[in-house]
């Protein structure tokens, strides 16, 4: 079995978002922060049985691959979600998509034109 292909320059900025969206707790935090917009570790915590240092743990993670990130809020800090690097890791899946749709186009033809 031959390595794997090293990973296109366009697509190695997309591995640390897909990174920690592999994680649950992670994704439901990138939803959570999707449909209610910003909020402070006490809302994020609210009915989880997850503590506020776990959470603040995954927000870190989700921070550091540019998915969110915390602003004060008068005396409160309050985490957001970074849409743009959402979108990002949407253009790369949909280039991933395109090179799958054209190397099956590719095989179809093939099996097809075979004798």
């Amino acid at each position: 079995m031959s390595p794997p292909s090293p990973i296109p320059a366009d697509l190695a900025d997309a591995v640390p978002v897909f990174a920690a969206l592999g994680d649950a707790t992670r994704l439901a935090l990138v939803n959570r922060l999707s449909t209610a917009g910003p909020l402070s570790i006490a809302r994020l915590t609210a009915g989880s049985q997850k503590t506020r240092q776990a959470i603040t743990k995954h927000l870190r993670v989700l921070a550091d691959a540019g998915l969110v990130r915390d602003a004060r809020w008068g005396r409160e800090h309050r985490w957001e979600l970074e849409p743009d690097r959402l979108s990002q890791a949407r253009r790369s899946l949909d280039q991933i998509s395109r090179q799958w749709d054209g190397a099956l186009a590719r095989l179809k033809t093939y099996v097809e034109e075979s004798p």
